[in-house]
Parts: structure tokens; C-alpha cells; sequence
């Protein structure tokens, strides 16, 4: 037989057979029991109750972690800014000596004109970038802006625990303890 007469005797030995047709989209499904049917329910529910935990963790991990960005972003924003405010810190430190030295220059030379004119100018510049001079004579002791050197006994009752005198002055930078106060205090 040829290979054609023999696909069309196959063909018929179908046709004679009867063929169970399924509605379109549908498999066949295996008669279930109902036991089984309240297992898989179960497993089921338990997969669902499974996954809403899982999605819970990583939700709470999610939030955790954008709020650990947010806290470093914040807190670099911070340190930035204040590397920008306060960079010229060590300068001014350095600085201070020399403005002292302008001061003593100033009461020894009587005021002369010229370096008072040098000694505005630069306090003026300083000014602008932050620097302010401690104004403590007088008042009371406050041991985180001032550095005691010496105890003086009080001349009047009321003095007690202030400032009677200034051996070097301090100074602020942008509101910022740049150089302690050293003062006299009266006990």
C-alpha cells in the first residue's frame, strides 16, 4: 500500500470510532472528592495568608529602608551646609592671634591712626564672614562660653560669679563658640 491509500484507511478506522469533543478554553478535569477539594481550599488559603505575610516584610523592609535614605540624605544636606558655613573655622582660629596682636598694637601706639584704619578694616571683613567678638565683662560666669584663669575675691556682694576682667577675648563664628573667653572671676 501506498503511503497515501494508507492515511485514508486510518482516516476512515477514525471515523468509525466515536470522538468526545470539550467545549472551546476547557481541559478535562478529574472527578474530585470533596475531602480533597477542602484540602486544596486549605492549601489555598493558607498560600494567600503565606504571600500577605511576605508582602507585609517586604513592605515594612521597604519602608524602613527608604526612611534610612531619607535620614542620610538629610543628614548629608546638614553637614553640608555646615562644612560651607563653617569651613573657614580653622583660618579664623588662626587668624585670632593676630587680631590680638592688633589690639595690644592699638593701646601701645595710643591709637595711632593707621592701624586703626587696618585693624576696622580687617574686623569688618571678619565680621562678614561670621566672626563676632564675646562682649563678657560684667556679666556672669557661664562656664560654656568662658574659661576661668583666675579667682579674684568680690569687691561687693553683687559681683559674686561674675566677670571682673578679660585676659584674652573670645570669639564666635556664625553664632558657634570659635575661642573661649579667658576671664578673671570674682568670688
Amino acid at each position: 500500500m501506498s503511503k497515501k491509500e494508507n492515511n485514508t484507511a486510518e482516516t476512515e478506522e477514525k471515523k468509525g470510532q466515536p470522538v468526545e469533543e470539550q467545549p472551546a478554553g476547557q481541559a478535562a478535569e478529574p472527578t474530585k472528592e470533596p475531602a480533597a477539594e477542602a484540602d486544596t481550599e486549605t492549601a489555598e488559603t493558607e498560600k494567600v495568608q503565606e504571600l500577605g505575610e511576605k508582602l507585609a516584610s517586604l513592605n515594612d523592609k521597604y519602608l524602613r529602608l527608604y526612611s534610612e535614605y531619607e535620614n542620610y540624605r538629610k543628614r548629608t544636606n546638614q553637614e553640608k551646609a555646615d562644612l560651607l558655613l563653617n569651613g573657614s573655622r580653622e583660618m579664623m582660629k588662626a587668624i585670632l592671634p593676630v587680631i590680638d596682636d592688633f589690639e595690644r598694637a592699638l593701646t601701645a601706639t595710643g591709637n595711632d591712626e593707621g592701624v586703626q584704619l587696618i585693624y576696622n578694616k580687617m574686623m569688618k571683613i571678619l565680621e562678614q564672614k561670621g566672626l563676632k567678638a564675646m562682649e563678657v565683662k560684667g556679666e556672669k560666669f557661664d562656664e560654656n562660653l568662658h574659661e576661668a584663669i583666675t579667682r579674684i575675691p568680690a569687691a561687693q556682694e553683687d559681683q559674686k560669679g561674675t566677670v571682673v576682667d578679660v585676659v584674652e577675648k573670645g570669639y564666635y563664628l556664625n553664632d558657634k563658640v570659635l575661642r573661649y573667653a579667658k576671664v578673671v572671676v570674682a568670688f
